[in-house]
């Protein structure tokens, strides 16, 4: 998702103006929530760096694109969510450079996160409608491969929005302390096409897809349960796990998809509402996305709850960690 905030001239005396109006005692309650979601945010997003990174178990082509998720998760976390803070709750003094690189950086992370959402549908799709195929055409070299293009695309990508404004710091502001991106309405309408509807569309029936097939899959496997034969037993546990971790990534999309879709809807609806606390409401919403994955893996992941355990204990620290069985 590429975040755009459009200037118009007496913005910045109108924020003065909003910022002077809540009482001091919401002001710091809402510095404190704020700040506390983007700690608390950083943190689990750590672990789970740690967790995927360290342990060899977990070395799987589906935890590399959580791991990709993660960092981007913690970026907002220990970035963008700062630096929302600050711009819609003071004025900006870190200097104009530091704004674009901030706006480039929002836009990298955010991209970046639809696209690690997209290759995870990809990665259930194929892993419940060719399972057989699922090992030769999902390997860890591949999705790594494809992990590090999604974040040059990226980068590049975001680069076409800010290039002025890196060439030129301050460009678009309309007066000192404020800290803006502008985008002109094709480059506006572009970009929706690219970073909300295409990829919306891809997840959303890539994943009814995966939802027909693990229906048709489970009731198959309730009628087989009679069935002593090994060989079908293992098939049925893989096909089980298979089924779980399908069930497990849905929910992450679906919470990602509710996060992220607001946003987007209002700027649809009305584009003068770019400017209002509705749509900063609704981008913190997008940021506390974030924050709820990692949540969502200690809820449905043992190996999540099992790895924060040891990490905490430092049981990390000690020689061939790496190689103690977390599953």
């Amino acid at each position: 998702m590429s975040v755009k905030v459009l200037s118009h001239p007496g913005l910045c005396s109108l924020r003065s103006l909003e910022r002077q109006k809540p009482p001091l005692s919401e002001f710091v309650f809402l510095h404190v929530v704020l700040s506390s979601i983007s700690l608390l945010t950083v943190t689990l997003n750590l672990l789970i760096i740690i967790s995927v990174s360290h342990y060899r178990q977990l070395h799987t082509p589906t935890n590399i694109l959580l791991l990709s998720l993660a960092v981007s998760d913690f970026l907002v976390g220990l970035l963008l969510m700062p630096g929302e803070i600050l711009r819609n709750t003071a004025c900006w003094f870190l200097g104009d450079l530091t704004c674009s690189m901030y706006n480039y950086m929002s836009l990298i992370v955010t991209s970046t996160s639809v696209g690690d959402m997209v290759l995870i549908s990809i990665d259930r799709y194929v892993a419940i409608c060719d399972p057989l195929h699922y090992p030769t055409r999902i390997t860890d070299r591949r999705v790594k491969l494809c992990v590090c293009l999604c974040w040059l695309c990226s980068v590049f990508y975001s680069s076409l929005f800010v290039k002025d404004d890196l060439t030129q710091p301050g460009k678009h502001n309309s007066c000192y302390g404020e800290c803006t991106i502008d985008v002109d309405l094709i480059t506006g309408t572009i970009d929706l096409l690219l970073t909300f509807f295409v990829p919306v569309t891809v997840i959303v029936v890539l994943y009814l897809r995966v939802f027909v097939v693990a229906v048709s899959q489970a009731r198959a496997m309730r009628s087989h349960v009679t069935v002593a034969a090994l060989q079908l037993s293992v098939t049925l546990t893989t096909k089980k796990s298979e089924l779980k971790a399908a069930r497990t990534l849905g929910v992450l999309v679906v919470v990602f998809l509710l996060c992220f879709c607001p946003y987007y809807c209002v700027t649809l609806a009305r584009d003068d509402l770019l400017n209002s606390s509705s749509v900063s409401f609704l981008l913190y919403l997008f940021y506390f996305n974030s924050c709820l994955n990692p949540l969502i893996y200690a809820l449905l992941y043992p190996w999540f709850r099992k790895a924060v355990k040891l990490i905490i204990s430092l049981h990390i620290l000690q020689p061939g960690s790496c190689e103690i069985s977390i599953l």
